[in-house]
């Protein structure tokens, strides 16, 4: 004889309640999603033919209009971002634009001493100019740290985890000194984990040392 809770496990969709009934919810959902797609290139596509003179056009037209503005309206907020970033004019220094926001890619040569956590002064000026494009963003700004796969051991770095933490770290430090609120940093390291490039020979290992400002766009109505 089975329990109450074996019969409620084993029932097909649509006969547990309403927790069997949210699969047919969302499927609905994507079908409405695709029959309002289906209506809009079907008008775009008239329009584009000639076909559909008269008041078919007088109804194409303005779902044309609101398509169009549909598509306006899903454009990346921060699409106009990536050009304040231009110019800078610093080699080992990259922008890329993601889903998110964006990641600004700064190689560790530029930052700091081989092995070591303390911001060079030339990495503070290349932070400082950084901080001035970034100081009236709002939003969270993830400072991570990457190293290559060498190990370290030092009284300091046992490893690289402790290795990429400082140096991310001394980054966000860095970037509170020059402006940026203190409460949109955060500091992350996550060592040899992350590499962008393989570790077999010099030059992905010092593509794989970097430190990367990882800016997400602030929370609608936040």
């Amino acid at each position: 004889m089975l329990d109450h809770d074996t019969r409620q496990a084993l029932a097909p969709p649509g006969q547990g309640g309403e927790e069997g009934e949210s699969w047919l919810m969302s499927y609905l959902d994507v079908l409405t999603l695709l029959i309002t797609l289906f209506v809009l290139l079907l008008s775009m596509s008239s329009l584009a033919t000639g076909e559909g003179e008269g008041e078919g056009n007088e109804i194409a037209a303005p779902a044309l209009r609101a398509a169009l503005a549909v598509g306006e309206g899903l454009q990346p907020r921060n699409a106009g971002l990536q050009p304040r970033f231009q110019g800078l004019g610093m080699d080992g220094v990259s922008v890329e634009r993601t889903h998110q926001g964006l990641t600004l890619r700064i190689e560790d040569r530029l930052l700091f001493d081989s092995g070591r956590a303390r911001v060079t002064e030339g990495g503070r000026q290349v932070l400082s100019r950084l901080a001035e494009r970034l100081v009236d963003l709002g939003g969270e700004i993830s400072v991570e740290g990457h190293t290559d796969s060498l190990p370290i051991a030092t009284s300091r770095f046992p490893s690289n985890w402790e290795l990429s933490t400082g140096r991310a770290s001394a980054v966000v430090r860095a970037l509170a000194g020059a402006g940026v609120a203190r409460d949109s940093l955060r500091a992350i390291g996550y060592a040899d984990t992350r590499p962008l490039a393989a570790n077999d020979d010099a030059e992905g290992r010092a593509a794989n040392r970097r430190v990367e400002l990882v800016w997400r766009e602030p929370e609608p109505g936040a």
